[in-house]
């Protein structure tokens, strides 16, 4: 089974300006993330740009980077624009790799895409891990996901989901003994004809509500699967203590 991965990158960050340029351990984060997303399995790794410093950044250490246009909406429809300049088959499967996650797991990586090639009926394949402190449950920059019995996005939230009644008729903030609460994890793998649907589908009132573009598919009838993970994966960079963390990580490697 083979699969690309792409990594979108935009120098644009508020907290952190030129975040992908940024430098861990002597080479650029998104480069970083590029060696991780090498070691899945992925046949051909891409990162997908709009800014001509990054491209050059990334070819400079051996990985192929496409410039993409600046005003792409969401990081799916940056992976439709590269899926048509590289003229993927319509079944070929495309793994969204978040270009600020350089400590990522490649074997999750390597999992999503597996997933989805098992499910020829999905559209999307995601995962997930179980959420262990009602901290997190609460917490509504942490994505909430609850599924089925075959593990299928029934729904996304930024709420706490699902809901524990009779625990918190309280009004206390606990986690229920039991509950079935995941934390959603932003790595997505997609059919390549699926991508190309996806931008000319209408925007409901969920996604625009919550702001999960995930829920785009779902409120227009198509299915997620979403793999399990037993673990929750090294978390991404994001403000400035983020990055001096990795960059922790890093120097203790070598």
């Amino acid at each position: 089974m083979s699969f690309i991965a792409v990594i979108p990158a935009r120098a644009a960050s508020t907290r952190l300006p030129d975040k992908p340029l940024l430098d861990i351990a002597g080479k650029p984060m998104v480069v970083r993330t590029a060696e991780r997303a090498a070691l899945s399995g992925a046949t051909r790794v891409v990162v997908a740009t709009d800014d001509a410093r990054i491209q050059a950044a990334v070819q400079k250490h051996g990985f192929e980077a496409l410039l993409t246009r600046a005003d792409h909406p969401t990081g799916t429809d940056r992976l439709a624009e590269v899926a048509r300049q590289l003229a993927l088959a319509p079944g070929a499967i495309v793994v969204n790799v978040q270009g600020d996650e350089p400590l990522i797991d490649p074997r999750l990586i390597n999992q999503v895409a597996q997933l989805l090639a098992g499910q020829p009926d999905a559209a999307i394949a995601t995962c997930a891990t179980p959420i262990l402190d009602a901290r997190s449950l609460f917490n509504p920059n942490v994505v909430k996901v609850v599924c089925t019995r075959q593990q299928r996005a029934l729904y996304f939230s930024r709420a706490p989901i699902p809901w524990a009644r009779d625990a918190l008729a309280d009004g206390g903030q606990r986690l229920a003994g039991g509950l079935p609460a995941l934390h959603h994890i932003g790595l997505y793998a997609y059919r390549v004809d699926f991508l190309e649907r996806y931008s000319s589908l209408p925007v409901g009132p969920l996604e625009s509500f919550e702001s999960l573009e995930q829920l785009r598919a779902l409120e227009n009838g198509y299915a997620i699967a979403v793999h399990i993970a037993a673990a929750h994966p090294a978390a991404g960079v994001d403000t400035a203590d983020d990055l001096a963390r990795v960059r922790e990580s890093f120097v203790n490697r070598l």
